[in-house]
């Protein structure tokens, strides 16, 4: 058994390693986690850049890659607390965005500003605990080569938006975007696609008039 496995088998062992590594009721990792840990474990590309007043929660028990040449900016927060949080080469994540794995960002991508990608929700159905002693649920979100999220959208859960897509400012995405889509509203709907055969993008589920 690794002592990955060894760790998550053994409950009081996994609470002394997790105090370790965060203070009690905080996601920000310690400093010495930020300083002598993750530098050796995640994964910076060539010409990235991370913006001074970002706030990086990530943990060294799950990946954090930034491609190369892409640009975190101020004022975000990154979560790998839960999941993978990988973001490919030449990629845009805006100001203001909170992006919370488990998310995969693919490469051209373009994140505008105040934009909440976040793969968690919290069980709540037990109504004899506190939603905050119940279990914590993901999927993964994906976003494919070339997107732009337009400002203020929110990316729910388990979603997944194809290469080359569209998602409009303040839309919320709760169900996947096919590839080559504009999706806009809350929730999101597609109402363009790219024709291939015409070469241009056309109208879908709404009438032209």
């Amino acid at each position: 058994m690794s002592l990955k496995e060894s760790i998550k088998n053994n409950p009081r062992l996994k609470k002394i390693i997790h105090w370790m590594l965060v203070p009690a009721n905080e996601a920000r990792p310690r400093g010495w986690v930020k300083m002598l840990v993750n530098p050796f474990l995640h994964k910076r590309g060539k010409g990235s850049a991370i913006r001074r007043r970002t706030r990086i929660d990530v943990l060294p028990f799950k990946k954090f890659v930034l491609g190369e040449h892409s640009v975190i900016e101020d004022f975000c927060t990154i979560n790998n607390g839960v999941g993978d949080l990988i973001i490919g080469h030449h990629t845009l994540i805006g100001m203001g965005n909170t992006i919370i794995g488990p998310i995969n960002i693919g490469n051209h991508v373009i994140f505008a500003q105040n934009i909440v990608a976040s793969a968690l929700n919290h069980e709540y159905r037990d109504v004899t605990k506190p939603i905050h002693e119940q279990a914590i649920l993901t999927a993964p979100i994906v976003i494919e080569d070339e997107c732009w999220i337009a400002a203020n959208a929110v990316i729910t859960a388990g979603v997944t938006i194809g290469k080359h897509s569209v998602v409009a400012a303040g839309a919320v995405v709760t169900k996947s975007i096919p590839p080559y889509s504009v999706a806009v509203g809350n929730p999101a709907k597609v109402i363009k696609q790219y024709d291939f055969e015409k070469k241009e993008w056309v109208r879908v589920g709404i009438s032209d008039k």
